[in-house]
């Protein structure tokens, strides 16, 4: 019975896509190790109860952390390699050690770590195949990059030839993080390192699916010259299985039960459920244009805002705005069961932010998506839904500063909620297609081949 160590990074979207991957793997009778802080822990209990006896735990204190002068993440993930040490003992302390770890991308130190315990490293990307081919070409090329850019020039552009379909980014859509590397210091340089360190690993699980993005799995494995490259999504709870999806993630702020008998007195696909993640918080200007376009509509909607931006930061709900939208709209201030709420048949379309996961959970519930990207790769993510796949609308595109106009805004969420849409044929045809890769497409042979290999260490 093969061993392995699963790091994630600590963040709600890095960390439950491989809580996901870990219940496959121990279902497919593998050990598994998983690093966690001790705040994780309440994430991990649904496992642990479901498999006692296999899946283990290595709980950690996260690092003290050095403050970067540009980027917050950098300095984080600079101080996880504090943890080298206390890995390799842990590791040469254990009866059965692992034969490989699968740790998240954005740790690339840990090929020398893998390389240094004479084990394999498997990178683990929470997001797509075709954002992280983006984002590996710009930090290959930031050298480059760096030579041809202006200081200020926001209508810089970059073409990524190399990628099928030949995407490009104006320079205000690319990642913070690479933008930084523009006036970066040694720890950038460190960063960067380890990013570039993923493409030479012994192999990558992306949380994709063929249907979705097999041109860019094919793209990533002619990249690094071979075939361990894996799509292993997507990753995401039966709709009817041991784990329940209203506990996936945290613990919601409203009962779950009282959501669904909402939902459950709306007519099918006539509800717009609109959420922008974990970490983006809407600025009074947007949240002002959003809630304009919502009383504008005609649509039954549940708007879910971040709760510490009602408080610390200005993302505060007009005044009166429930009382004027009445029983049509159901606002949250807080996290909530996202994939039962997507799930439901009174659901019909998604205004997101386009974090990987909320695409997935969009995806495979058939949900038309309307997008609003502000940060990341979501930006990579919107462009492939909307051009690509035709499964999706822009709303909008930007920082605190760019918002929708109300009138258009309202127009389209009418729309999305039309049956004869062609975004709305689509997405129900690419969900199909997620269901089948679950059961007997690439997640199921995918995971089987890693195993098949990793058995044979």
């Amino acid at each position: 019975m093969s061993h392995l160590l699963l790091y994630p990074y600590p963040g709600s979207g890095h960390i439950i896509p491989i809580l996901d991957l870990t219940h496959h793997l121990l279902r497919r009778g593998l050990t598994v190790t998983i690093m966690v802080t001790a705040d994780d822990i309440p994430l991990l209990n649904p496992l642990i109860s479901l498999h006692p006896n296999s899946l283990h735990t290595f709980i950690y204190s996260e690092p003290e952390i050095t403050p970067s002068p540009h980027h917050p993440l950098i300095a984080k993930v600079i101080s996880t390699q504090k943890l080298f040490g206390p890995i390799v003992q842990w590791f040469h302390s254990h009866p059965m050690p692992p034969v490989a770890i699968v740790s998240d991308f954005l740790f690339g130190w840990t090929s020398e770590l893998a390389s240094h315990l004479g084990i394999q490293r498997v990178v683990f990307s929470p997001s797509g195949a075709f954002s992280s081919s983006v984002i590996h070409m710009l930090w290959r090329d930031i050298k480059k990059i760096k030579d041809n850019f202006r200081e200020g020039d926001e209508s810089f552009f970059l073409a990524f030839q190399e990628i099928p379909s030949s995407p490009g980014f104006p320079w205000w859509q690319v990642p913070s993080l690479l933008r930084d590397y523009i006036t970066g210091d040694q720890d950038c340089e460190s960063f960067r390192k380890g990013m570039l360190a993923n493409m030479t690993s012994w192999g990558i699980m992306y949380n994709t699916f063929e249907g979705l993005e097999g041109v860019y799995v094919d793209h990533m494995k002619k990249y690094v010259g071979h075939d361990r490259v894996w799509a292993v999504g997507p990753l995401l709870p039966e709709e009817h299985g041991a784990i329940d999806v209203s506990g996936r993630g945290g613990s919601s702020v409203v009962a779950p039960d009282r959501l669904v008998k909402w939902l459950d007195q709306k007519p099918d696909q006539s509800v717009v459920y609109i959420c922008f993640g974990s970490q983006v918080v809407l600025s009074e200007k947007q949240m002002r244009a959003l809630a304009g376009a919502l009383e504008l509509s005609n649509v039954g909607f549940i708007l879910c805002v971040k709760a510490g931006g009602l408080e610390n930061e200005s993302s505060t709900i007009p005044s009166g705005f429930e009382d004027r939208v009445g029983k049509r709209g159901f606002v949250v201030k807080g996290w909530v069961p996202q994939l039962a709420v997507l799930r439901h048949r009174a659901v019909g379309s998604f205004v997101t932010h386009c974090g990987w996961n909320s695409t997935l959970e969009g995806i495979t519930s058939g949900v038309m998506m309307l997008t609003w990207p502000m940060i990341a790769d979501q930006f990579a993510n919107a462009a492939l839904l909307v051009d690509e796949l035709g499964i999706g609308k822009r709303v909008c595109e930007g920082g605190p500063e760019i918002c929708p106009d109300p009138a258009e805004m309202a127009q389209l969420l009418d729309e999305s909620l039309s049956g004869d849409r062609p975004e709305r044929v689509k997405i129900k045809e690419l969900s199909q297609t997620a269901v089948e890769a679950v059961e007997h497409g690439t997640l199921a042979k995918d995971l089987d081949a890693f195993i098949n290999l990793v058995s044979k260490i």
